[in-house]
């Protein structure tokens, strides 16, 4: 362990969401997911806004694996600069699903809520710093362009 704050997200780029209609069979899961993204792109819009899923954040307070961690679960968007080169805010969704603390109380259980959003900006400008947002870009153009050109329906573009 190398870091005193794991981070981990799939990153979706609003702007590459080119439809907005939700495909009939689609599951449970993938339909709820698909409402909380139309829901991100009608608060927040395409322009500079990036939908984290499958994320987790983990605080370690001991340099013990089993011991001192504080895990939640997230996800939400990310809003940056007009340049894409900074996050100015994150409007996420945050829930705790796994500690081994037996000292924590109630008001430390919410700072460290509250802190999630914090270390997720920290953290997402480092993932625009590494060049991973150039590439999921790069990577949702692709995939839109290969829809388009077979004509096939995969929904939201997901």
């Amino acid at each position: 362990m190398s870091r005193w704050v794991e981070i981990a997200f799939d990153c979706l780029p609003l702007r590459t969401v080119g439809r907005m209609d939700i495909p009939l069979d689609a599951s449970p899961k993938f339909r709820q997911r698909c409402e909380r993204i139309k829901t991100a792109l009608e608060k927040h819009g395409s322009f500079n806004t990036y939908y984290l899923h499958n994320a987790a954040c983990k605080f370690h307070l001991t340099n013990r694996e089993d011991d001192g961690m504080i895990e939640f679960r997230f996800e939400g968007t990310v809003i940056t600069d007009q340049s894409d080169l900074k996050t100015q805010s994150t409007d996420l969704a945050v829930e705790l699903v796994r500690e081994t603390c037996d000292w924590l109380t109630a008001p430390i259980v919410e700072w460290f809520h509250s802190s999630v959003s914090h270390a997720v900006r920290v953290e997402f400008d480092r993932y625009i710093e590494a060049g991973d947002l150039a590439k999921a870009k790069e990577r949702m153009q692709k995939l839109q362009a290969e829809i388009e050109k077979s004509g096939g329906h995969v929904g939201m573009y997901l």
